[in-house]
């Protein structure tokens, strides 16, 4: 099958040739002073490909590996905006409102007093269970994830605070869409999302075993910084098999660049349409407005799945110089994937090395401020 995005170059898509250039160089810059060892960078408008580049190594122990075009690249918590797909797509069935309470689905989930938290509430970081996880065994085992998401105790009253939820909240929707599909979370996915789109072959929530050998490894500083080392965590069969709702994904960086246009294009990518785009709108909308994420120490503008660049001083990862209706989420000291409505410019940044403040969060800055820069007027 074609990739859903035909190739064109960067200059018939009004993109400043220079500006990415500049944009290649810092990258290329990051791998020579062994920050990280590879890393894969994709920018699409109008529904074509503009750019798409794999520089370095995927692996580097016990050898080195050079990354390729079909290199997958662990998306952390770019995951969990697939996640949260996955439940848009509910509501378009009309299985579920956005408004519901998660235990009116997910039977159970009330124990503990969390009775009254919403799918809202949930998505946007506002549930008031940051910190909790479900044991390894629950990756496989259905019936423990459900107990496990059940059994979540509250640390605040949900809706009081913003607090990024790393596991629970997306642990949680995948309890949720479990019980409404009586399907394995990640055959939903794939079935009623990346198949669909086209985009089957280059995006897993869930790595086939067949795939593995197209994955990286994750690397990160020694101690002393003097060169990054594997990081065994997430450099196992295990872990990709899981594909964990809220950062156990793998794609191509062109794959997620792809799936932000497809958002860009009111949820339609190459003529087909996955949702409408009134639900695009609610999404992608700010529902926590200016308040400060607790995690984050920022505001984050959160969408239901994704966070918007709003107008406060700072964003993670959008880059400072956005549009304020620019929006998409990042993997922890790794990637960041996003969307700019006003241009329809979607940019995807993935690498292999997971890395520290503040270094990560200022290279995030100077990425993707040098994308906004080669946007030229239109859309």
């Amino acid at each position: 099958m074609a990739f859903p995005l035909e190739r064109a170059t960067p200059a018939s898509l009004d993109l400043d040739p220079k500006a990415l250039e500049r944009l290649l160089e810092t990258v290329t810059r990051h791998i020579a002073e062994g920050r990280y060892p590879g890393a894969q960078i994709a920018m699409a408008r109008r529904g074509k490909l503009a750019l798409f580049e794999t520089i370095g190594d995927a692996r580097i122990d016990p050898a080195r590996a050079q990354a390729s075009e079909d290199t997958l690249w662990l998306l952390y918590s770019n995951t969990k905006v697939v996640t949260a797909c996955a439940v848009w797509l509910l509501v378009e069935r009309g299985a579920i409102s956005f408004t519901d309470k998660v235990a009116e689905h997910l039977p159970g989930f009330e124990q503990n007093g969390k009775g009254d938290i919403t799918i809202i509430q949930l998505l946007t970081h506002q549930g008031g269970f940051p910190n909790a996880d479900v044991p390894k065994e629950a990756w496989q085992d259905h019936d423990l994830l459900r107990r496990a998401v059940c059994g979540f105790t509250l640390e605040w009253t949900p809706g009081s605070r913003v607090h990024y939820h790393g596991r629970a909240a997306h642990w949680t929707a995948a309890a949720m869409i479990e019980a409404l599909t009586k399907t394995d979370y990640r055959a939903f996915i794939r079935e009623s999302i990346t198949e669909p789109l086209g985009l089957g072959g280059e995006l897993f929530v869930g790595l086939p075993d067949a795939q593995h050998g197209r994955a990286v490894d994750m690397h990160e500083p020694t101690t002393d910084g003097a060169r990054v080392v594997k990081r065994a965590e997430e450099s196992n069969v295990e872990f990709r098999r899981a594909g964990t709702p809220g950062g156990g994904g793998y794609a191509t960086a062109r794959t997620m660049a792809a799936f932000y246009q497809m958002l860009l294009q009111g949820g339609t990518l190459d003529g087909t349409r996955l949702l409408s785009p009134r639900t695009v709108q609610y999404v992608t909308r700010n529902f926590t407005a200016d308040r400060v994420d607790g995690y984050m120490g920022m505001p984050m503008h959160r969408g239901l799945g994704p966070h918007s660049r709003g107008l406060t001083d700072t964003i993670r990862g959008l880059g400072s110089i956005a549009s304020p209706r620019t929006f998409g989420h990042g993997g922890v000291g790794s990637s960041y994937c996003w969307a700019d409505p006003d241009s329809g410019v979607s940019f995807a940044y993935l690498t292999n090395g997971r890395l520290p403040d503040p270094w990560h969060g200022a290279r995030l800055d100077v990425i993707s401020n040098c994308v906004h820069a080669a946007i030229n007027a239109g859309t």
